[in-house]
């Protein structure tokens, strides 16, 4: 499924919507706690850290060493963090502005 048909589909809009309707942290874990297993919140967690490192120009193996992601983990977040939509940068900025 490609990305365009991914977000015409209602479902995936109402998710999007709802995660535009959660407001701070302590909602956002309470929804993240509800949607999702601990293991997919780790997974999410872990694909941010993979982001910020290869952002500070860490290589794959110093990435796959410090966050324990696999090679395919890092190689597709490589790809995202380079790819047309910047979602990692914009959060990554957004992070480090906040810090």
């Amino acid at each position: 499924m490609n990305i365009e048909t991914l977000f015409a589909r209602e479902d995936v809009k109402q998710l999007v919507h709802a995660f535009s309707l959660v407001e701070g942290k302590e909602e956002i874990k309470d929804f993240l706690t509800d949607l999702c297993t601990p293991r997919e919140v780790c997974d999410l967690a872990q694909r941010l850290e993979v982001a910020r490192g290869l952002d500070e120009g860490d290589s794959y193996l110093e990435v796959q060493a410090k966050t324990g992601a696999s090679s395919t983990t890092v190689s597709r977040v490589s790809k995202a963090l380079n790819g047309e939509y910047g979602g990692y940068r914009r959060v990554i900025v957004r992070l480090e502005d906040a810090e």
